[in-house]
């Protein structure tokens, strides 16, 4: 499968029985082309400081070339052995909740010397030994590395001289961050009070952009070890993760995925979702349209996704490949199972492989034969899928961050490292309404005004953004783009210090709405203005109430709010601004109302992203190949069949069928159809 990987993650060193050849005969008749090893086993590849012992890294990798199965070597720095913990406790991290106890993984401090310095050894260790080795086709940094609420002295040192070199003079830093507010004023360095005990959200924000930057840096510097030994072939990620609720479900917190993506040459990320009655496809596309966009639209790698999982997850018969090309037609070129036998013992004894705990063939395993078989078949039509939007998303984990001190319907601090993000709340809002209706979208951390590639830009709860970002989008917008933004946006500057300019402030230009109050919504509907824009009876507004006045000739009033004392003010306005207009927002809509928005927006624009003929449990994507051929596929996320009609003339590869434009096709319960345009 040139180009395409179906893979597993593999852990010889978890097994005590011999295995392997079995194992590796079982991949082949699956069409599994890769596999993922190292990542988790520091304490078998150095069971004691400077011993080193290689025989289950050697040994897979011999089998594996044999076999004909690439294999990506994983760096074993996430979970640290138990003799570096008693030599250095100081690697531990230090979290406001206290010093870390050995035991779980992820619990170093990144920036502590110690760790770092064991760290490289044994990373160069690894790298000395396998490098040469001809099955080895790229190398994947540390795993799913976050910060972890890192707040030693170590941080916190390295904190304080950066704010030394960004404020010369700490009176700069008291004035830009407010500090005066219930004494928190700093005199001098020497003062600098715990960071993680702060009550003040300017600071506690730039603490947590320097954390994330800290994790960059981290991730960069592993690369740069690897690449001393890399081939110039090899390719060096690591794979990101999502914010956890069970399941994969909005942007990490604790990463800027597009600053740290830099540093390698693709990206990957790990995605886990609901499954059985729960199986959406929701977090699938999500992760792909971050992921995609890390590198500009380029292919990525899914390096982790569940094969059975949970049990809650153990997917029923072809929702496997439903998910596996899912992933694919989101613009991933790898989809690898984490892992390939379920574990029996320890901490993940019941996150299940792909092969349950007997080693035997599994109705999951058999379906995955399927997919490694349409894969080969398939490969020179998915070979280098590139998708192509029109309509973005526009992010910010510094917004999500500053949102979360001030969460919309209980604006005070004190739960700000507690729970969920709420800014992911609002952003999954949006972004969902917009794929339940076919609109595939990108999701972006900065928008070009002058760029021509997006016609429609979603932008929810940027609350604090520096003046040049919020500009851009009045820039956009005059030189023809349009934008619905969401409340609160523009509230903040970079310091999540509020601006004392009328709100929504600078976007006061492209969206011609002001307000100055704001209430949370209670016993309130909404009321449409226009007959472009139909609101339901039942319909609410829900989080937060922003009291709109329209400010500009052009702007109109799309919806109000019903109600006795509110009903004078707008909850919903279109404005034009130049060659093209903004929809301000004031108030966080169901999803029905979003879209219903967004259709108000766009309706006299063209958008290749869009869909509209089907709604979800049916979702479609499209995507170009290497051969410039279109691609179409058609995912049913149900237990009922569905009918489509075909839109051109369309040849389905997988049996060879020609259709004409019109033609009823049958998509199964759980199915999917892939279609490609005839030239």
């Amino acid at each position: 499968m040139a180009g395409l990987y179906y893979g597993v993650a593999y852990y010889d060193e978890y097994i005590r029985e011999e295995r392997l050849g079995k194992d590796i005969e079982m991949m082949v008749a699956a069409g599994i082309n890769v596999v993922r090893i190292a990542e988790s086993t520091w304490s078998t590849l150095e069971p004691e400081e400077n011993t080193f012992n290689f025989y289950h890294i050697d040994r897979v990798l011999d089998a594996m070339h044999r076999a004909g199965i690439a294999v990506i070597i994983g760096t074993p720095t996430y979970a640290i052995p138990g003799w570096l913990a008693r030599k250095h406790p100081d690697v531990l991290v230090t979290t406001p909740g206290g010093h870390e106890k050995y035991g779980r993984r992820q619990i170093m401090d990144i920036v502590n010397p110690h760790f770092l310095q064991h760290a490289e050894k044994v990373i160069r260790a690894l790298l000395n030994h396998v490098h040469h080795h001809p099955a080895i086709i790229g190398y994947q940094v540390d795993n799913e590395t976050k910060h972890y609420d890192n707040a030693g002295e170590y941080i916190q040192a390295a904190f304080i001289a950066s704010l030394k070199k960004q404020f010369p003079d700490i009176r700069q830093m008291n004035n830009a961050f407010g500090l005066e507010y219930w004494s928190n004023r700093i005199g001098c360095w020497d003062d600098f009070p715990p960071i993680a005990s702060t009550i003040n959200a300017s600071l506690g924000c730039a603490f947590a952009r320097f954390r994330r930057e800290k994790v960059a840096e981290y991730l960069a510097w592993q690369a740069d070890i690897v690449r001393e030994y890399a081939h110039p072939d090899q390719f060096v990620t690591q794979n990101f993760d999502f914010e956890w609720r069970g399941y994969s479900y909005g942007i990490q917190p604790q990463v800027d995925h597009f600053s740290a993506a830099q540093a390698m040459s693709v990206v990957s990320v790990d995605v886990y979702h609901p499954g059985q009655d729960h199986l959406s496809g929701r977090e699938i596309a999500f992760s792909g349209d971050v992921a995609r966009n890390l590198k500009n639209g380029r292919n990525y790698y899914v390096m982790e996704t569940q094969a059975q999982g949970f049990a809650k997850w153990t997917p029923w018969p072809g929702q496997l490949r439903l998910q596996a090309f899912s992933h694919i037609a989101s613009g991933a070129s790898m989809v690898s199972y984490w892992h390939w036998h379920s574990i029996h013992n320890s901490y993940e004894t019941y996150w299940k492989g792909l092969l349950s705990h007997d080693f035997a063939s599994n109705p999951t395993y058999q379906e995955a034969m399927t997919i490694g078989k349409e894969m080969a078949q398939l490969s020179d039509v998915l070979d280098e899928l590139h998708v192509e939007n029109d309509v973005a998303i526009l992010v910010s984990n510094d917004a999500m961050e500053a949102m979360n001190w001030f969460k919309p319907d209980t604006p005070q601090p004190g739960l700000s490292n507690h729970g969920y993000y709420v800014y992911n709340d609002i952003l999954r809002r949006f972004w969902d309404a917009l794929y339940d209706n076919n609109v595939a979208v990108d999701i972006i951390n900065t928008l070009d005004p002058q760029s021509s590639k997006y016609k429609v830009v979603v932008i929810p709860a940027l609350y604090c953004a520096t003046d040049e970002q919020l500009e851009h989008i009045n820039q956009f917008v005059e030189n023809g783009g349009k934008v619905l933004i969401g409340f609160k946006s523009g509230f903040c500057d970079e310091n999540v210090k509020v601006r004392t300019e009328t709100q929504p402030a600078i976007l006061n230009k492209c969206c011609g709405v002001s307000y100055s109050q704001f209430v949370i919504p209670e016993n309130v509907g909404l009321r449409s203005e226009t007959q472009v824009l139909m609101c339901e009876p039942d319909e609410r507004p829900e989080m937060w109430m922003e009291l709109l006045t329209p400010i500009a000739e052009s702007t109109a009033v799309l919806l109000r709010y019903d109600h006795p004392v509110w009903g004078k003010y707008a909850a919903a306005t279109l404005s034009n601004y130049g060659k093209g207009q903004a929809l301000y927002v004031g108030f966080l809509p169901s999803g029905k109302v979003i879209f219903d928005l967004f259709s108000a927006l766009s309706s006299d624009t063209a958008l290749v992203s869009s869909t509209p003929e089907y709604q979800w449990p049916l979702v479609v994507r499209r995507a170009t190949n290497s051969r410039g051929e279109a691609v179409q596929f058609i995912f049913n996320y149900c237990a009922t069949p569905a009918t489509i009609n075909t839109e051109a003339d369309v040849t389905e590869p997988l049996t060879g069928k020609r259709y004409h434009p019109g033609e009823h096709v049958e998509v199964d319960a759980w199915g999917m159809r892939l279609f490609v345009k005839s030239r």
